[in-house]
């Protein structure tokens, strides 16, 4: 076997390691690693214990699949609000809140302070169940 092929070999290894990991994070739970200050245009839509800040683009795929979860955890749990900000014209927002991808979804507690965030869809009840220790 030439060592073109094997490079090869080794790349769609690589590729299929990659693609794997990225999908066992989508839609997950993570607690936030710093409270480091969000910016302004993330404080402004705050309102409740929890605010579910998803960011979004102008061409998310997924965004539409997010939305409702996050409006339903919204309309019918005491303390939940929703928020949305359009990254679409704002990529030094989104390097500013580390958002990679859309959608990704910041829990934000009512002092400022990013307590999860999740990366594409998040499963509602994980989501709600990670939630509960910051609501009243």
């Amino acid at each position: 076997m030439s060592t073109g092929l094997w490079v090869l070999a080794a790349a769609v290894v690589v590729a299929i390691a990659a693609g794997l990991v990225l999908r066992a994070r989508n839609g997950k739970v993570r607690v936030a690693k710093d409270s480091a200050a969000l910016p302004a245009e993330v404080l402004a839509v705050l309102d409740g214990d929890v605010t579910l800040v998803m960011f979004t683009t102008q061409f998310c795929a997924n965004c539409k699949y997010t939305r409702p979860v996050l409006r339903e955890l919204a309309e019918h749990t005491d303390g939940i609000a929703y928020a949305e900000i359009d990254l679409t014209d704002q990529p030094e927002l989104a390097k500013q809140v580390s958002v990679l991808s859309t959608p990704t979804t910041l829990a934000v507690g009512a002092d400022g302070t990013e307590l999860l965030r999740v990366g594409g869809v998040p499963e509602r009840d994980e989501l709600l169940q990670n939630l509960r220790p910051h609501l009243r």
